[in-house]
């Protein structure tokens, strides 16, 4: 189908989202299914019982596996793909290339083969690794960090080769989202918040570090599958516009929280070293991509997708206070949970943070 055929077909068409039960797939999927799409999510676990689900499809799968990828383009009768199934920094290296360079490459050819119209892949600004010269832009030089900042740049490259073959390919590379149903590292600084706990920083907390609320990422990807070829085929930066000093914005939780606490500022290159030694023990959650980098300027110019209409509505403080909103609302800890740090929808193990957290208590 043709853009034209497309704008004046009644339905929007039917979307295949990998990796829908995770905290961007879900979004994703109840985003486009309310603007009317078909939609199916393609995960290897089902949805919780408490997520909106009505009107999406589920289909259990493996991006690893080819096979399992082109039953569930088949299935769904998918007219473009939102690829969001992707590997965590803290898993180990084999399992990240598996799932993020084979598991793209086996979306793309089952995508080519059944003639998709769409598959907008969901990068990462872990790309780039860090820069001095800031904002960062598309064309500035990619030096992935570790292991999943590598397999990013491999899959990336993936979905170019798929460009040149003639399909339609748009890359999105987010800065760190945050919204509704977003735990992962981001529970951990809620539960300090919720404590009343002081919150130290990776350094003084003086960087400028940008992040993104998911709506703004999946209005985004919405632009990239409905404008004409010619404008998405490319690759886009998406973050938010409006963001200011690590210890400013977040703060704009714990200020919402009213527990009189702080941001506290420490040496980097101490706390970067006691966080490397308890990453090497297992006894924190947080992995190098975090805390190596947390103390640098770290934003993305988004001049590129603006140039296509795209605004982002939340501001970091806006984006960090309300899925804190949400946490305090909806989250439960549940002592039987394998809090694992699988995905960025579970709470994870603190280990040696939950001391720190009592001594920042009594700061």
């Amino acid at each position: 189908m043709s853009d034209s055929e497309r704008e004046s077909d009644d339905s929007s068409g039917s979307l295949l989202v990998t990796g829908g039960t995770g905290f961007l797939g879900l979004h994703t999927c109840q985003y486009f299914r309310d603007q009317g799409w078909d939609v199916t999510a393609f995960d290897l676990k089902p949805f919780e019982p408490n997520d909106d689900t009505d009107g999406i499809e589920f289909i259990e799968g493996d991006v690893r596996s080819e096979a399992s990828v082109a039953d569930a383009l088949e299935e769904s009768d998918a007219t473009a793909v939102v690829h969001t199934a992707a590997a965590l920094p803290l898993w180990d290296a084999d399992r990240i290339r598996e799932t993020t360079i084979d598991g793209t490459r086996n979306v793309l050819w089952a995508a080519n083969d059944r003639d998709v119209e769409r598959v907008c892949y969901v990068s990462s600004t872990a790309v780039y690794g860090t820069h001095d010269t800031h904002p960062i832009t598309e064309e500035s030089p990619l030096d992935g960090v570790g292991p999943y900042g590598e397999a990013k740049i491999e899959a990336e490259k993936v979905c170019q080769d798929f460009r040149r073959m003639g399909m339609c390919v748009p890359i999105v590379r987010p800065k760190t989202f945050v919204g509704p149903q977003r735990l992962g590292v981001f529970q951990v600084l809620f539960d300090w918040i919720e404590d009343g706990a002081n919150v130290p920083l990776v350094g003084w907390g003086n960087n400028r570090y940008q992040l993104l609320h998911v709506h703004d990422l999946v209005t985004a990807i919405e632009l990239l599958l409905t404008e004409d070829e010619e404008s998405v085929n490319d690759t886009f930066n998406v973050g938010t516009d409006e963001f200011g000093t690590m210890k400013e914005d977040f703060q704009a939780p714990i200020d919402y929280a009213g527990t009189g606490k702080r941001t506290i500022g420490t040496p980097a290159f101490l706390t970067v070293a006691v966080l490397r030694v308890l990453d090497e023990l297992n006894l924190s959650p947080l992995y190098p991509w975090v805390y190596e980098t947390a103390h640098e300027d770290s934003y993305v110019s988004v001049e590129k997708l603006k140039g296509l209409g795209w605004e982002p509505e939340y501001s970091n403080r806006e984006a960090l206070v309300e899925t804190y909103e949400w946490y305090l609302e909806n989250y439960e800890a549940d002592e039987e949970a394998d809090e694992s740090g699988l995905d960025h929808r579970v709470a994870w193990d603190q280990g040696a943070l939950a001391v720190a957290k009592k001594v920042s208590q009594r700061i």
